[in-house]
């Protein structure tokens, strides 16, 4: 009898399903196989060839196709993805889902993993010689005049190149192909001095190369982990190994590659959600191959294959965009350690804001601990002030302090950040004569108002309606927008200072591919400029004039249900405060508040991020909360409130009995509506990790058999970062 294929789908289902080998080829673990499911074709991963199955071979369906000569996936990958989706409780198909590209996912053969080029036709050098384009298809047509230019090369020196290059190849003017894999070096840039903290740091982990090893390197904003980073991905390569780096947010990307490139003078491959996704599937498969030396990515690019593994970074590993929200929900940080414990190499985790998980971890012995305290070259810390808004006259929310001192920087010369963590114009739209506000009829929560679309937006369920021109309870036109977007305060940085660029930053403005990277290229180094913008100016951008922090908005943090809202409160105001004074100049922090006093702020103030996490993980520790205890979240969601309660009495019941584990609720979620469906959760702590998890897998299929769960979405989060 054959043996039979046991293959992982991506559905949202517990199992592993069972398939008769395909009619021609030999399929092994790892491989993509394309399956009849239902009425579909699915593409799945073989997971284990058993000559037994679950039922009868004669009642089994046969693979349709062998997609892949070889396995795609390694042992390494494989086991790793098995772990994975029993820890955090995923559908096994999803998890090994995620580790490939969507182009991957498809009944396709493999992409050419060359190098893609483009160059001008003759006609193109005709349109070019003319002048006959303008705008990006000019720019794009004098850029490869000189000749032809790889995807990568263009992406550096025209972000957002791809449209005009669709447009113009459409037409004939330009025609691309596909090289061989780059192997000479390209020309590389010289390191500057290392620090003494920098060198002991490059030291210790490159003495761990060949090992596992977790490190925590935890430096100060401004004080160079970025030049570490360099340093030992420059040994990894000198001893023909790969090097995988993660960063949180796509917008560091661009430049991170540029200082990889220039530094190391190697290509830089890049895997995040904002490529195309046959430029993924080449990125991922080189780093397969072993050609691909250094990988850059996002949360996405830890399950990339590193067939010569050397070396993994998490950069900014508090970051909360590393653990996914939705469907298979795991944490990419975690993700790492477990990777290079499998890989057997070191594992680097740096931030100048460490999260309490990480350092307790330290604490415990688990990761070694390296410090940089000290910016280079001399560079002070940012003089922080704080500003009482106490009985202030406030112009739209900033303070007389706060104008003066942006008034100042621009007239130096130097360029502001007026820092507002909340996109828009104002976040409520108020009836100044009754009182109404303009609420989500799909959410318990206010609409935002943006005026520049002029529209009302939700930003939970992204409901929009049109801006009334009156009160439609009483009629009145008298409309107030209460409190301050990004939006409200770029229209009155304009206002107040109508000779210098003001440039807001936010979700809105960079929604278009590379818009991030060309609103920073804007930036001179030498003019004045005031940005305003969100949490996305937080993290690892170096702008040299930028002299002066201004945070508006931090008493949001002080009074949170949540909590880790402290936490986050502290790394957020740390990292943010750090892009001040980054070159030469001494930089400058004005933060506003109603509430001085607070012992968090001041013991941030006084002493640092690092006085107040210690603060903060003895509270944790007194109340045995994470990382001093674990939790899993049962949420659930529905369009009546009765099945959701229903759903999640019946969950609760199903419970095993267990006095070491804690439960709270049923109860409703912190946002009991969402998108016109009501939300409730049940929440799971236990102070041993074995504890909970030897309960969850049998908790969850008793779940799945219970009539009330076919009436509810609901979904298990392990190790929640959110319990909204």
């Amino acid at each position: 009898m054959p043996a039979v294929l046991r293959v992982a789908l991506p559905v949202p289902l517990p199992g592993l399903f069972d398939y008769l080998p395909p009619a021609v080829g030999a399929a092994g673990v790892g491989s993509r196989v394309l399956v009849p499911f239902g009425r579909h074709k699915l593409v799945g991963v073989v997971v284990a060839i058993d000559a037994e199955a679950a039922v009868g071979s004669s009642r089994l369906k046969q693979v349709l196709r062998l997609l892949d000569d070889a396995a795609l996936l390694d042992p390494e990958l494989m086991q790793t993805l098995a772990w994975a989706a029993d820890y955090w409780l995923g559908a096994p198909g999803e998890a090994y889902a995620n580790a490939l590209p969507l182009a991957l996912r498809e009944a396709k053969p493999l992409p050419p993993i060359g190098d893609e080029y483009w160059s001008l036709s003759g006609a193109g050098r005709s349109a070019h010689d003319a002048g006959s384009r303008r705008g990006g298809s000019k720019a794009l047509l004098d850029l490869l005049a000189a000749g032809a230019l790889s995807a990568q090369e263009l992406s550096e020196r025209q972000p957002g190149w791809r449209d005009a290059a669709r447009r113009l190849a459409a037409v004939g003017l330009l025609e691309r192909s596909e090289r061989p894999p780059l192997d000479r070096p390209l020309s590389s840039s010289l390191a500057p001095q290392l620090s003494d903290e920098q060198q002991r740091a490059v030291a210790a982990v490159d003495a761990s190369l060949g090992q596992y090893q977790p490190f925590l390197l935890d430096g100060v904003t401004g004080s160079g982990k970025t030049e570490v980073y360099l340093a030992l991905i420059e040994q990894v390569l000198a001893q023909g190994r790969q090097a995988l780096l993660l960063v949180p947010e796509i917008g560091l990307a661009p430049q991170t590659v540029r200082r990889l490139r220039e530094r190391l003078g190697v290509i830089v491959e890049v895997l995040h959600s904002n490529l195309s996704e046959g430029d993924r599937a080449r990125a991922w498969l080189r780093a397969r191959a072993g050609s691909a030396r250094v990988i850059l990515g996002t949360r996405s690019a830890v399950f990339t294959p590193l067939p010569q593994a050397g070396l993994i970074i998490v950069d900014e590993e508090h970051d909360s965009a590393y653990k996914q929200q939705e469907g298979f929900r795991y944490h990419a940080r975690d993700l790492a350690l477990v990777r290079a414990r499998a890989l057997g190499v070191p594992v680097l985790l740096g931030s100048g804001t460490p999260s309490l998980e990480s350092l307790a971890n330290a604490e415990a012995g688990r990761y070694r601990t390296l410090h940089l305290r000290a910016r280079p070259g001399a560079i002070r810390p940012p003089q922080v002030q704080i500003v009482d808004m106490r009985a202030q006259h406030l112009e739209h929310g900033m303070s007389p302090a706060l104008l003066g001192a942006v008034a100042e920087t621009v007239a130096r010369g130097e360029q502001a950040l007026v820092f507002r963590n909340r996109r828009g114009y104002a976040p409520v739209l108020l009836c100044h004569a009754c009182g109404w506000h303009a609420g989500c009829p799909r959410c318990d929560r206010p609409l935002t108002l943006h005026a520049g679309r002029r529209q009302l937006i939700c930003h939970h369920c992204d409901y929009r309606q049109r801006l009334p021109a009156a009160c439609p309870t009483c009629g009145a036109g008298d409309l107030k927008p209460q409190g301050q977007g990004t939006e409200r305060l770029e229209e009155a940085l304009l206002a107040q200072f109508p000779q210098v660029p003001v440039l807001r930053v936010d979700r809105e403005t960079t929604r278009r591919r590379d818009a991030f990277a060309q609103l920073l290229a804007t930036l001179r180094d030498d003019q004045p400029a005031i940005l305003v913008g969100t949490q996305m100016l937080a993290k690892g951008h170096d702008l040299p004039n930028l002299t002066l922090v201004a945070i508006v908005g931090v008493d949001e943090g002080l009074h949170s249900i949540d909590f880790r809202a402290g936490e986050r409160l502290a790394q957020l105001v740390v990292q943010v405060a750090g892009r001040a004074g980054r070159a030469r100049k001494p930089g400058r922090v004005v933060l506003q508040t109603h509430q001085p006093e607070h012992p968090l702020l001041r013991s941030l103030l006084a002493h640092g991020y690092a006085a107040a996490a210690r603060e903060l993980l003895a509270e944790r520790r007194l109340i045995q909360l994470p990382p001093y205890s674990h939790q899993v979240l049962l949420r659930a969601e529905a369009p009546q409130r009765e099945q959701v309660e229903t759903f999640l009495a019946s969950a609760h019941a199903a419970l095993p009995v267990n006095d070491r584990l804690q439960v709270a609720g049923p109860m409703p979620a912190p946002m009991p509506l969402r998108a016109g469906r009501h939300r409730g959760q049940l929440l799971l702590e236990a102070a041993s990790r074995q504890t909970l998890h030897a309960m969850l897998r049998p908790w969850q299929l008793a779940m799945a058999a219970l009539p009330a769960a076919r009436k509810v979405r609901w979904s298990l989060d392990v190790d929640p970062i959110d319990l909204y």
